[in-house]
């Protein structure tokens, strides 16, 4: 093998790998995938530059080279505080923020489908009457609605109610890869439900008691399943529509962004299943419960719309960015 011709080949990775190396705290995530490639094919050119035995200083440059980008690619994280600070004031509400047409026009959307759903059942009394027997339906308004909240204890149904709502809105979100169409369905189906609960008990003159319930947890809970059904919209119609990126590439950058969400939600979704728990059957002054309702409403809004503004402006799109020390090497 001619040592000359083999390092003439592959120099161009070998400066590009030195590169990577030298910004690896400004890396996005499609670099950092070339970094680890190039580590392992520049590895693979040191093994063959050692095996010729016919350059020394070749193969000091290629050990250097390979031991700065196994630090780069291995390396132990810095403080991981830091990471999660920096996902909750930078990376979560910046992608909010980038996508919130997505989802306020989501959220329209499902209100509207609630909306509609319930002035049919209370306005067209075959509607009403088809949804059960008068018994049932009477059982269901005066007794089941409200004693839902309060069955159990407060622990374990805040508990049960977080996971049930992180999965739809997991649903919402993992389902925007089939084009979109599932995450529809999901977010239609909820807006039926609603629709039909609201509707039954402003048919039966119970309209203030299913208000003063659902709304405490529900503006919170309901705004995070729109932002996850929005988020899936926008990865669904990336596959469609790409722009000016390959939709290879476009994808990965919003599935990233789109898992960022998820995480997030986990913690809004646990704060509204907290309010749920302990809230909502439990206070019993209905102005009460509905403003604690609000402030947490209010407060997640200020923090997309002041924070995630700010990050956004500042250059964030909830993609990698900042290459970590300790990267995954499959």
């Amino acid at each position: 093998m001619d040592i000359d011709v083999f390092a003439a080949v592959h120099a161009r990775d070998w400066e590009r790998l030195d590169e990577l190396v030298r910004r690896r705290r400004s890396l996005d995530g499609e670099e950092i995938d070339e970094l680890v490639e190039l580590y392992q094919r520049v590895s693979t050119h040191l093994s063959v530059v050692r095996s010729s035995g016919q350059d020394p200083a070749l193969v000091g440059r290629l050990s250097a080279l390979v031991a700065r980008a196994r630090s780069a690619v291995t390396g132990a994280h810095a403080s991981a505080w830091r990471d999660v600070g920096g996902f909750f004031t930078r990376v979560f509400p910046a992608v909010l923020y980038r996508l919130r047409w997505w989802w306020i026009g989501t959220s329209a959307g499902t209100v509207a489908v609630a909306a509609v759903t319930a002035a049919w059942i209370v306005n067209d009394p075959d509607v009403l009457h088809a949804l059960g027997t008068p018994e049932s339906m009477a059982r269901y308004v005066e007794h089941d609605f409200a004693n839902y909240y309060v069955e159990n204890p407060a622990g374990s149904f805040a508990a049960q109610v977080w996971t049930n709502n992180a999965w739809v809105a997991a649903q919402a979100v993992i389902f925007g890869v089939a084009f979109g169409l599932p995450t529809i369905a999901v977010l239609a189906m909820n807006g039926i439900n609603i629709g039909m609960a609201a509707g039954m008990m402003i048919a039966h003159g119970r309209g203030d008691v299913f208000f003063g319930l659902i709304l405490p947890h529900g503006l919170l809970e309901m705004t995070a399943v729109f932002v996850a059904g929005g988020v899936g919209l926008k990865l669904g119609w990336t596959i469609i529509s790409p722009g000016d990126r390959t939709r290879m590439r476009a994808l990965g950058e919003e599935a990233r962004a789109a898992i960022a969400v998820v995480l997030g939600l986990v913690v809004v979704l646990f704060v509204s299943g907290l309010i749920e728990g302990f809230v909502t059957g439990w206070v019993h002054v209905t102005w009460q419960r509905i403003g604690i309702g609000v402030v947490a409403e209010a407060l997640f809004v200020l923090y997309v719309f002041t924070v995630g503004r700010r990050a956004y402006l500042a250059g964030e799109t909830g993609d990698i960015r900042n290459a970590p020390q300790a990267v995954p090497v499959a």
